[in-house]
This record gives structure tokens, sequence and C-alpha cells, in this order.
């Protein structure tokens, strides 16, 4: 009985008390952060941006990372698709590449969408160009049937990408999404 009558006195003040203490860490944390000046933010947030900036260098550098996509279209000026598998990749990692990305093949409609889902060691002319809104990665490899299919990544500062690709059959196929790091 003691046992319960602690239970419900802890239960209650709790209930009562919780909420008050939430809502006073809140505001000190807002106080906190509104002491703060106007220069002091800049500097803040210039370093966190070029920590970020930093991190999206060694990345691109060291050729280990992966291309998520979040949408589709077939240029010029096609039908934008959403894409939201996750296994949906675009992948380099050491000197490789895999990709699992759906694909729309044809020139005149009707298109048909196909997979690309292939991997490649044999990466043709591969550059990787700094360019003063983030990095620009191209190369060429033979998938299917030696149809020769050209990568180009664009990658802004912010790790948001834009990746087209390309071959001497089909129309362009551009792709839109984030970079992240592979292990």
């Amino acid at each position: 009985m003691k046992r319960l009558s602690i239970f419900i006195m802890c239960f209650i003040t709790c209930t009562f008390c919780g909420p008050y203490i939430c809502k006073i860490s809140a505001q000190d944390k807002k106080h906190e952060y509104s002491k703060l000046t106007h220069e002091e933010r800049i500097e803040r947030r210039a370093a966190r941006l070029a920590e970020e900036e930093r991190i999206l260098d060694s990345i691109i550098i060291t050729h280990n990372f992966e291309f998520n996509p979040q949408t589709m279209q077939q240029m010029p000026a096609g039908q934008m698709f959403f894409l939201s598998n996750v296994n949906y990749t675009f992948t380099i990692w050491r000197g490789a590449m895999e990709i699992c990305l759906p694909y729309i093949a044809g020139i005149t409609p009707p298109y048909r969408r196909t997979f690309l889902n292939t991997g490649s060691k044999n990466l043709q002319n591969y550059k990787t160009v700094q360019t003063e809104n983030g990095w620009i990665v191209s190369f060429s490899a033979v998938l299917y049937a030696e149809i020769n299919y050209t990568f180009t990544l664009e990658i802004n500062e912010h790790s948001g990408a834009t990746l087209t690709i390309s071959n001497n059959w089909y129309n362009d196929v551009q792709y839109t999404g984030t970079i992240s790091q592979v292990y």
C-alpha cells in the first residue's frame, strides 16, 4: 500500500510539473540563443558551412560516395517522377560504379521504363573538377551490349546533386538527389 501511494504521488508530480520544467528549459535555451549577437550567429553559420564543405570535398576526392535520387526526368521537358525507393542508388566506390536506378528508354513515345541495375569497374575518362558552386564528376562506362553511357554528376556545396545519364540511343535522363559517404 505504501508503494502504491508513493507511485501515485510520483505520477501526479511528474504529470503536473513535467511540462512546466520543459517549458522553463526551452525558454532558457531560447534566451541563451537570443543573447548571441548577429555577428556571432554569422560566425557560427559560416563555421558550420565551412565544415560541411570540407566534409563534402573529402568525400568527392576519395571517390567513395553514393548518390540517392529523389526525382527523375527525361530530358528535354519530360514528366518528372518522384522516387521513394531507398534501394535506388548510384555508388562510386574504389574506382568502380554500381547503379540501381529506373531509366526511361526510347526516343519517341511510347517510352518504356527499364532499370539500370549493374556495376562496372571499367570507368573511362573519369574527371573530377571543382567549380565555384561545388564539384562536377564525369565519366563514361560501357554497359549492356556495348552501349556507352556517359554519367555527369553536378554536386553543389550543400550536398545536393544532379546526375545526368546520356547515351547515343536515347534521350538524356536527369536525377536530382543527395550525396552521402560510403564507408
